[in-house]
């Protein structure tokens, strides 16, 4: 069965800054369209870039030299790509001041090790309220650029903020990474500032970033990987077969490497040129697995995993607690309302073979709860959410999308 997905909210937040930074107009083909990519637009018009909407396109209007508007209040929302990136694009502007502030939900998420790193190369921002979180102020004098270090074990949204603003500074960006999560991430933001004229080149853990800016692009956004791994992870419980296109052997999102978990659980899985197939086959094995690099697919699994033959550990996960959620916990909470027995660490989850009794699920407001703990109510019918509407983040027509997909495997 063929399963269109939207576009990836990866690719389409990161679309947005590389065509704001650009000279000239930029049309983004097919991108997500959810709370947080309108979310980032709006905090794009808010800062006086030229963003209009047709009906399968974004178009931007770019500005090298920084914000159009000589100040703005942003609200980011929800979104961690917006309360990251656009502080750190805003920051490359040579006047203004703009203030970011999100949701009660965003403001407890850190952004310390970005903005630390913006005060080292010499932006002028202070946090108004709690250190190290929103709300913030930038006052924009544009950035020499140089040498800065880097701590992305929490988040690699801060290293993709600093390489993107990279070739808006006068000198470059040497950015000395010291710990990292989520490198596949990090190679989409490298693959796409490629996409806009830029090459960024590696030496050991340091990202060398040219100055000169970016050029304008027609760009076609490819098909969110961490949504599909819903419909994947649905097609391996049901015994069922699902096709995604356009997520094939060249796809950019490291997310598409959750359907190799599932193989290793047992589903037959092919990766083709456009397209990734994965059938179930009535089984599902236990797994140890380690999930640094594909960590928003860990709910996916964790909400599946009482239906494998043996247990389900997953490992080096410890940046999933700082998410929308603490998602180790909220998993490990919602496995054992169902009567599943569970234990958590520091950075690991193990989850026992059982049978889920339906309850409600408490999505604490985050969208992956929601849809993982749908995937697994496949199996388990009597299943409810505290707060489905918190779909709407990343993918606002789930429920919808979700009851087609069983109505048309009839389960």
């Amino acid at each position: 069965m063929i399963v269109a997905v939207p576009g990836s909210k990866s690719v389409t937040a990161r679309a947005l800054f590389l065509a704001a930074a650009a000279g000239g107009e930029s049309v983004l083909r097919r991108p997500l369209l959810s709370d947080d990519t309108d979310g980032f637009a709006q905090g794009l018009a808010a800062l006086g870039y030229g963003v209009r909407r047709t009906d399968d396109a974004w178009h931007v209007t770019g500005s090298p030299e920084g914000p159009p508007a000589p100040a703005a209040d942003v609200d980011c929302r929800d979104a961690g790509t917006a309360a990251r990136f656009l502080p750190a694009l805003a920051a490359a502007g040579h006047r203004g001041v703009y203030r970011f502030d999100a949701s009660a939900q965003m403001r407890r998420r850190p952004v310390a090790p970005l903005t630390g790193a913006l005060r080292a190369l010499g932006v002028d921002l202070t946090h108004d309220g709690a250190e190290g979180h929103l709300p913030l102020t930038v006052r924009a004098a544009g950035v020499k650029g140089g040498e800065v270090e880097l701590d992305a074990s929490l988040s690699s949204q801060f290293l993709t903020a600093l390489l993107m603003t990279g070739p808006l500074t006068a000198d470059g960006l040497r950015i000395r990474v010291t710990g990292i999560v989520s490198v596949p991430y990090v190679e989409i933001t490298l693959a796409m500032m490629r996409g806009f004229g830029v090459d960024v080149t590696r030496e050991g853990d340091t990202f060398v970033v040219p100055p000169g800016g970016y050029r304008p692009a027609d760009y076609a956004v490819e098909p969110d990987a961490s949504a599909a791994s819903y419909v994947f992870a649905a097609a391996a419980l049901a015994g069922r077969t699902a096709t995604v296109p356009g997520l094939g052997q060249d796809a950019l999102q490291g997310d598409l490497q959750f359907v190799e978990v599932l193989r290793q659980m047992g589903a037959d899985v092919e990766i083709g040129p456009d397209a990734t197939t994965v059938t179930g086959t009535g089984r599902l094995s236990g797994v140890t697995v380690n999930m640094r690099d594909i960590s928003d697919t860990m709910p996916t699994l964790a909400a599946i995993a009482p239906y494998a033959d043996g247990p389900v550990r997953i490992e080096d996960v410890y940046n999933t607690r700082v998410k929308e959620c603490d998602r180790l916990d909220a998993c490990a909470e919602n496995l054992r309302a169902q009567g599943i027995r569970v234990e958590t660490g520091r950075e690991w989850i193990e989850i026992q073979p059982g049978t889920p009794r339906p309850v409600e699920i408490a999505c604490r407001g985050d969208h992956r709860m929601a849809m993982s703990f749908a995937v697994a109510g496949l199996r388990n019918p009597g299943t409810t959410f505290d707060d489905p509407s918190c779909v709407k983040k990343t993918f606002p027509g789930f429920h919808e999308f979700f009851a087609d997909l069983r109505a048309r495997w009839d389960v």
